[in-house]
This record gives C-alpha cells, sequence and structure tokens, in this order.
C-alpha cells in the first residue's frame, strides 16, 4: 500500500515541501498520497503583502490559488482546518469531519500574531500577517482618507522588519495627512538586522517624518487612544488605527500536541527537522525550534522556511526509501526591506543597496522566489506591461 504523506500548512514551508516530495523520483509502487492542508484557498507570498496596501500589486499576484500552484503535481490539497491530532492512531480530525491518516506529517502552520498581550488590542489592533489583515487595513484607510479628518494618527506596534516596512509604506499612502507612530519597547529598531539595513531604514522613517518612539510600552490600547509607558511615565495620546506586528503564538491545535516544546510553545525539532522523540514528525517554520547542523539556532523567516523544506522533503522521502537522512544546513541569505513606494534596503552575501536600484533588485529577488514557473511567467509579463497599458490609458484620456 503506498504510503500516505500529510502536510498541514501551505505557508513557504508547507507548499515548498509538497512541491519538492511531487519531483523525488519515486518508484510506481511506493508514489506516495500526498495531501496539503490550509485553511485558506489561496498560497501568501508574504513579503510583498505590504504592497497591497500602496496598492502597487494585486492579491491575486502575492496569493495565487494552491488550486493554480498544484495543477501539475499529484499532490491534493484540502481546504479544511486542524481539529486535532492522534499521534497514536496517526490520524488528523479536519473541520469538516473528513479524518486524514499519514505514515508521515509535515507540520508547517506557522504562527499568529497574538493580540491578548496587552488590554484592548484584541478588540481595537489590527494584525498585519494575512490576507485578509491587508484587505481590512485597506477598508480601514479608506474610511479614514474619506472623513473630515486633518491628520490621520496611525501606531505601528513593533520595531523589527514588519514594522518598520508597515510605517514606510502607510507614511507614503497617506502623505501629509498621515501621522505615523513606530512604537518600539527595545532601545533600537531592527535589532537583529545588518547595521547597513539598520541605517537605510531610520534614513527612509527620517524622511517621512514617522514619530518614533523607543523603550516605549504599551499599557491599554483603546478606540481612540493608546496608553503608553516611557522610563515610568505614563501618557495617553489620541490614535486613529493600532496596528500589531509583535509576537509569534503557536497555533491551537499544535499547543498541547504531546511532544517537545519550548517555554514558548515551539515545537523542538532535531537536526533533520524530525520532532524530538517523534522520527516520523517533521515541523518546520515559525512553529518550530530548530538548530542547523553547526548547532545554531534558525530564524523564522522566509528564507529560511524555503531551505528547510528542501531538506523535510529529502528526510521525508529518505525515511520512505531506505536512504539516509541528512541534517539541515542554513545559509544566510541577507535580508530585504521595502521602505516605501520607490526605495528598499538590501544587505547579505556581500552585497549592499538602498534607493530605487535596491527596490527592483528586491522585486526581481522576490519574482524569481514565486513558487512555481508559471506564476513567475504570469507576474513577471505583469509588471513588463502594467506599465505601458497604464501610460496608454493616459495617453488616450489626456488626448
Amino acid at each position: 500500500m503506498a504510503p500516505s504523506i500529510v502536510i498541514l500548512g501551505g505557508g513557504f514551508g508547507g507548499l515548498h515541501t509538497a512541491l519538492r516530495l511531487s519531483e523525488f523520483p519515486w518508484s510506481d509502487g511506493d508514489r506516495p498520497n500526498i495531501v496539503l492542508v490550509d485553511q485558506n484557498p489561496h498560497f501568501l507570498f508574504l513579503p510583498l503583502l505590504y504592497e497591497l496596501v500602496t496598492n502597487e500589486l494585486d492579491d491575486w499576484e502575492i496569493a495565487p490559488p494552491f488550486s493554480e500552484l498544484l495543477a501539475n503535481t499529484k499532490v491534493q490539497f484540502r481546504q479544511d482546518t486542524v481539529q486535532a491530532i492522534d499521534l497514536g492512531q496517526q490520524q488528523i480530525a479536519l473541520h469538516s469531519g473528513e479524518t486524514l491518516t499519514y505514515d508521515r506529517l509535515v507540520l508547517a502552520l506557522g504562527g499568529e500574531t497574538p493580540l491578548n498581550i496587552v488590554p484592548g488590542a484584541a478588540e481595537h489592533a489590527l494584525p498585519f500577517r494575512s490576507l485578509a489583515d491587508a484587505q481590512q487595513l485597506k477598508d480601514r484607510l479608506q474610511i479614514l482618507e474619506a472623513s473630515d479628518k486633518d491628520v490621520i494618527r496611525v501606531a505601528v506596534v513593533g520595531g523589527g522588519p514588519s514594522g518598520v516596512e508597515l510605517a514606510c509604506k502607510l507614511a507614503d499612502r497617506l502623505g501629509s495627512r498621515g501621522r505615523i507612530r513606530l512604537i518600539e519597547r527595545d532601545d533600537g529598531l531592527l535589532k537583529k538586522s545588518p547595521a547597513f539595513n539598520q541605517t537605510a531604514a531610520q534614513k527612509a522613517l527620517d524622511q517621512r517624518g514617522v514619530w518614533i518612539n523607543l523603550d516605549t510600552t504599551i499599557q491599554q490600547v483603546n478606540a481612540m487612544d493608546l496608553v503608553l509607558t516611557y522610563k515610568e511615565q505614563e501618557d495617553t495620546i489620541p490614535i486613529d488605527l493600532v496596528l500589531w506586528t509583535v509576537g509569534n503564538a503557536i497555533a491551537p491545535p499544535l499547543k498541547d500536541l504531546p511532544v517537545p516544546h519550548t517555554p514558548d510553545g515551539r515545537i523542538r525539532t532535531d537536526v533533520t527537522l524530525q520532532v524530538t522523540e517523534h522520527p516520523n514528525l517533521f515541523a518546520l517554520g515559525d512553529l518550530a525550534d530548530s538548530k542547523d547542523a553547526y548547532q545554531k539556532p534558525v530564524p523564522t523567516t522566509a528564507q529560511s522556511a524555503i531551505q528547510q523544506a528542501d531538506c523535510v522533503a529529502w528526510n521525508v522521502w529518505a525515511s520512505l526509501s531506505d536512504r539516509p537522512l541528512l541534517p539541515f544546513r542554513y545559509t544566510h541569505l541577507g535580508e530585504m526591506l521595502t521602505l516605501g513606494t520607490d526605495t528598499a534596503a538590501l544587505a547579505g552575501l556581500g552585497v549592499t543597496l538602498d534607493g530605487p536600484f535596491a527596490y527592483l533588485a528586491r522585486r526581481l529577488i522576490y519574482l524569481y522566489r514565486m513558487p512555481t514557473l508559471e506564476h513567475q511567467l504570469k507576474v513577471g509579463l505583469n509588471w513588463v506591461f502594467k506599465p505601458l497599458l497604464e501610460v496608454m490609458r493616459s495617453a488616450s484620456s489626456n488626448p
């Protein structure tokens, strides 16, 4: 009987694992049934989500449907959510009522933005992690832009890459009406980023007039204001919109899974990315606490997940075909930041670049990283011809 491989989560880690597994030279009798499960009908190219805020890109470009991406593979897709995982029976109960049985299980559900850390955040703050989040933000911005407010006050919580990128995009969208405030509880922005990107980001934020509050914690989020603490001094500021970009919570079905967890809930793995003490389980991406072959912690980034996917796919295949499993070796390729609608910063592999050329380089690199060649071609052609069509429309409307 053909083995069954179930992959939970269709983000970078899950989707690339599925695509890679479908390419391996399985023998006819041993070709497995591969099932990918995700609650959404589409994949999301998360690093380009910010471009939706400024209407630089369309939804279809960064969120192609799984049915399209998996069309030429043997991978089956289920749009569903996980209700329970029975490790003893090797079964997964889905909310639709379907039960999946597996020989190998890949956990790639990613994480969620926790909004229960500060009182009022769950009710009044918006996360920015999904296509629905981006659409909700755009809807809120449209309402504020259509209002009679002289200024639109937006607070972005978190001084990591997500917060910095979002603040720059919002500043460019809102222009002179925007009053963007970036709030970070540490004493600096982008503390884990290369120094070059830190400098470029600070320059971009300054040019856009973004207010930066360092060493600042949020005590309360209300409908119309924020309560902040800076060096034990409390202050209440008016606000129209709060965006939350900090924290990472593990998806509910995995919190109580009887496997080794870290104190923050992430699942521990061995260097082969097998879940510790569970050789038929693999974990990668945001939910995994992984170290590579050199015992260095693996960062929770898209590039990490893509590299982990190659290793997981190989090791799943190897474990089912009597081949040796390989330790995961992580290669840091650098960091790219979008810093508005016309500039970016790039630092990695000995190269540093900022400004419009970095903006173009980032776009081309991410185009190359699109999950399938077909989607790369569709998006690439659109990027080439869209500006030409806009020029033609402009010329025809202004004879």
